[in-house]
């Protein structure tokens, strides 16, 4: 055999492993990097606050029913559910890099398609864009804790900001859209900034040459035998529902009140705003300390003044409601930090996020179901809200387990 014959092999290895290298190492942690990380989750809201910003323009167009409006509104965060289920998989055969350029190019697909047709056609345009959410939502957290390991409550904080301002924008410009585009064009529009970040994506995601951390497949144990797990997906499941339920439902409660639907989505818009301060002030000192206890309970406890104060005199002082769930919701962040401050190895990461947001997701998929199942059947708000009042005392209880420092 010669040289050049016994060369070729080792060649072909070298060059395999590289291509492994490129598609599983850690994405290199350039402020690229970080723009990037923003503009991807800029848009992992605004398919949501979107359409439910003109849901009642959405229902009256299509003549749908209450159920069908119900399902809507429910279609998200079960997708959520269901496809963080396989985003672990897909970050290991494609890379997290292709990964989430796949989850942006599904989602301005969804968002397309959801405006072309009747009701069934919106369903499932719904699941699509959220199927591409639901990667996202699982991978970009990955993202955080591998690439940048010494700057992961500043970056998270970075993360969420932009989360919460994508879903403020849907929100607020949805409905000004909507009188000169028509509620498809308004809620379609959105495709443009879905497409726009995955270009983005695409130039500032970038695999370096070190391997991400790994477990030893003989060492690694199922997040489904771990409490702490549990914990921490049932914590993320409840905070899922009242956020869910504040998308999908604040305006319409609002605007049954009496205030105008401008008003109402603006509302809805402000939840969303608040979050921005809020995220790049909290996570940075919060899940810099040994445990994160008092901060979930204490804003989740605003969450909770805000809901009795909609049961009690819901058009008395809506803004001051507004913000107080604005504030409450900023425990979101904190729930994503917990997914990596709870984990060890990046392996672990990434099936604690699949699990906490997959189960999670369809736990809190049950909240604006039956939070209008409820307002249907009673035809008041009353019993609705009182089973929100119930799931963030759930919440507090389990935020203050979930936030002692330990790991899975």
């Amino acid at each position: 055999m010669s040289i050049a014959d016994q060369g070729a092999p080792a060649n072909e290895t070298d060059a395999t492993g590289r291509a492994a290298s490129r598609r599983t190492g850690a994405l290199v942690g350039t402020p690229l990097l970080v723009v990037g990380v923003a503009l991807a989750a800029m848009n992992l809201r605004p398919a949501v606050t979107s359409m439910s910003s003109v849901l009642g323009e959405v229902r009256d167009g299509l003549g749908a029913s209450a159920s069908w409006t119900s399902l809507l509104t429910a279609v998200p965060t079960i997708c959520f559910g269901l496809a963080a289920i396989i985003a672990p998989l897909l970050g290991r055969r494609l890379g997290v890099a292709r990964a989430i350029g796949v989850a942006m190019a599904v989602l301005t697909v969804g968002l397309v398609l959801r405006v072309v047709d009747g009701p069934w056609v919106v369903l499932g345009g719904t699941f699509i864009a959220a199927s591409g959410i639901a990667i996202g939502n699982v991978l970009i957290p990955v993202v955080v804790k591998e690439s940048f390991p010494h700057a992961v409550g500043r970056v998270t904080g970075i993360y969420t900001a932009a989360l919460a301002a994508g879903g403020g924008f849907g929100a607020t410009f949805t409905p000004m859209l909507e009188p000169l585009l028509g509620w498809r064009g308004a809620v379609g529009a959105w495709a443009a900034l879905s497409a726009g970040a995955l270009v983005v994506w695409a130039t500032g995601a970038r695999h370096g040459a070190t391997p991400a951390s790994r477990i030893a497949d003989g060492e690694r144990r199922s997040m489904l035998r771990r409490p702490l797990a549990w914990a921490v997906t049932a914590f993320f499941g409840l905070q899922a529902c009242v956020a869910y339920v504040a998308m999908g439902w604040l305006s319409e409660l609002f605007v049954s009140e009496g205030i105008p639907r401008t008003t109402a989505g603006l509302m809805l818009a402000l939840i969303n705003i608040i979050g921005i301060p809020l995220s790049f002030l909290i996570p940075p000192i919060a899940l810099n300390r040994n445990s994160q206890s008092g901060w979930i309970v204490g804003l989740a406890s605003c969450s909770l003044a805000a809901i009795v104060g909609l049961a009690v005199a819901p058009a008395a002082a809506p803004w001051l409601w507004t913000v107080l769930l604005g504030v409450g919701m900023a425990v979101f962040p904190l729930g994503l930090g917990l997914i990596a401050l709870r984990t060890r190895e990046t392996s672990e990461t990434t099936d604690l996020s699949a699990m906490a947001q997959g189960f999670g997701y369809l736990l809190g998929a049950s909240g604006p179901f039956l939070f209008g199942v409820l307002h249907g059947i009673t035809g008041t708000w009353t019993a609705s809200l009182a089973l929100l009042a119930a799931v963030i005392v759930a919440e507090m209880i389990l935020g203050w387990v979930v936030g002692r420092p330990r790991f899975v």
